[in-house]
């Protein structure tokens, strides 16, 4: 394989062109990892500029660091759809695009002519995908939604809970990234299918019921059955004793899996009964247990310190971690061997930390990163790029 390029997109995508009128997270995560992918993407903005544009921290107006890093490889056009000249604009964008994705509630996208029957009667053609909060056909189909909502009415807030029984925001917004995911997901689903059909489609990925998913993956548990033999919640995961284990000086997050790293881990401190236990060495047995084994290995971690534990469990092959706090990924030596940051010049913003796209490619041509653009960017210039030119 080639010798790995770092922080640059790939052509994997090239040709196929993305007309972005999502806004905030979600939707920009989204059609990013689209242009890392080598897409043409166009984002269209109202006079005002995507919202996400003036959350701080930033350098200058507009250009705040959320947006920076939701927005690479993109170009910007803004345009006024409650204008004639807006929508002129849009439509004749619309017949060179593949893709028009957006994250409007419903009645938004109708009063700007950008509904899903409007669109695909004009332009049959089209992939057209759109992640709004709520799906189609249910009661909060108009509502809005955020990620705290959804964090909310998914259950997520409630699996955070503290001590007390206090619903809890994970510190993350995990809803707009995973539906970032999905969204990008359906986009290139679309995308295949209009290349083998040469027709477009509809694809809705709404936010609540993909995280509802997400989530009930593997916590539905007991109720996958019908009748249920089970609650939600996969035991496992929702073992108080799951945590990082302190150490002598530190924590350290440890998680033998398999039956050899169960016995392995047992035989190498000294408790050779639990290591030849029937109900270790059976799987099954092992997951009934598994809050008491959890317990056991609390206990045990307070023995040894981070040093002494990290080369016992690599030696035995035993997956652990030391825990590290954002700030700490700067020093990771893997990351840094990988080229994890890059430092880039913005035209505008200066020198700029850049994380680079987390996949790696053989086998297609790459280039650099595009910075994100500025508001209107290239409001008077801008078109389609040729296909075989991009």
């Amino acid at each position: 394989m080639g010798e790995r390029v770092r922080g640059w997109m790939y052509d994997l995508l090239k040709g196929a062109r993305v007309l972005d009128l999502t806004t905030i997270v979600l939707g920009p995560l989204a059609t990013r990892y689209l242009g890392d992918f080598g897409a043409d993407v166009i984002k269209v903005e109202s006079p005002s500029g995507d919202l996400f544009r003036y959350v701080r921290p930033a350098r200058s107006e507009g250009m705040g660091a959320g947006y920076l890093n939701s927005n690479r490889n993109k170009r910007s056009v803004t345009l006024d759809l409650k204008s004639p000249e807006g929508k002129n604009h849009l439509l004749s964008l619309l017949d060179g695009a593949d893709v028009l994705v957006h994250n409007m509630q419903p009645e938004t996208a109708r009063q700007l002519g950008v509904d899903p029957d409007s669109i695909r009667n004009a332009f049959p053609q089209i992939v057209y995908c759109c992640a709004a909060g709520y799906a189609s056909g249910g009661r909060n189909a108009e509502l809005p939604a955020y990620d705290d909502i959804i964090q909310s009415a998914c259950g997520a807030a409630d699996l955070n809970c503290n001590d007390k029984g206090e619903p809890k925001f994970l510190p993350t917004i995990i809803c707009d990234k995973v539906g970032g995911l999905h969204l990008a997901l359906a986009v290139l689903s679309g995308l295949i299918h209009q290349t083998n059909t040469g027709q477009g489609c509809y694809i809705e990925a709404p936010m609540y019921e993909g995280i509802a998913s997400f989530l009930l993956s593997e916590h539905l548990d007991g109720e996958t059955f019908v009748p249920a033999i089970g609650t939600t919640g996969y035991e496992r995961i929702v073992s108080p004793y799951r945590k990082p284990y302190a150490t002598k000086d530190g924590y350290l997050a440890v998680l033998p899996y398999s039956t050899r790293n169960w016995v392995e881990f047992f035989t190498a401190i000294g408790r050779t009964d639990l290591a030849e236990a029937d109900w270790v060495r059976d799987p099954a047995q092992r997951s009934d247990h598994i809050a008491e084994l959890y317990e056991t290995l609390a206990q045990a971690m307070l023995e040894r310190s981070n040093s002494d534990w990290l080369k016992l469990l690599r030696d035995l092959d035993i997956p652990c971690s030391p825990v590290q706090s954002l700030d700490d990924l700067f020093q990771d030596e893997h990351l840094n061997d990988i080229d994890f940051f890059s430092e880039v010049d913005h035209p505008t913003e200066g020198r700029i930390r850049s994380v680079r796209s987390p996949f790696w490619v053989d086998g297609v041509d790459e280039k650099p990163d595009h910075p994100a653009p500025l508001l209107a960017e290239e409001n008077s210039l801008i078109e389609w790029h040729k296909r075989d030119e991009q």
